[in-house]
């Protein structure tokens, strides 16, 4: 059974950065397709950032610059490192992953789904 589970969100402050992680339990292979997703209060849910296992990543472009997505290998977690953080990016955040034979970016598949952590942004 695959168990994506994500850690730390908090509040921070406008301006601020913020790592968020996700331990990826239950596959013991890189995951072909790695995402983040986010949503806000009355929002859709839209794609943050993806990361392939060829090391090909996309970024929305609302956070290309300021948002990096990684994944380390040897501790199967996803990483997303948040610099200037803007009230804009106040959200919930999602990853996501999947281990079907191709990656089409935020269309994905992504099959598996973590519960989420939030993220505050004071201004």
């Amino acid at each position: 059974q695959v168990n994506l589970v994500e850690s730390g969100g908090r509040s921070v402050q406008s301006g601020g950065s913020l790592t968020l992680s996700c331990a990826i339990a239950g596959y013991t292979i890189s995951s072909r397709c790695m995402a983040w997703f986010r949503q806000a209060p009355g929002q859709e849910r839209e794609g943050v950032a993806v990361i392939e296992n060829d090391g090909r990543t996309t970024y929305r472009d609302s956070v290309k610059g300021r948002f990096t997505i990684s994944h380390d290998n040897a501790k199967n977690t996803l990483y997303l490192q948040m610099n200037n953080l803007k009230p804009e990016d106040a959200a919930m955040y999602y990853c996501a992953a999947d281990w079907s034979d191709y990656c089409s970016g935020f269309h994905g598949p992504f099959g598996h789904w973590g519960q989420g952590t939030r993220i505050t942004v004071s201004s």
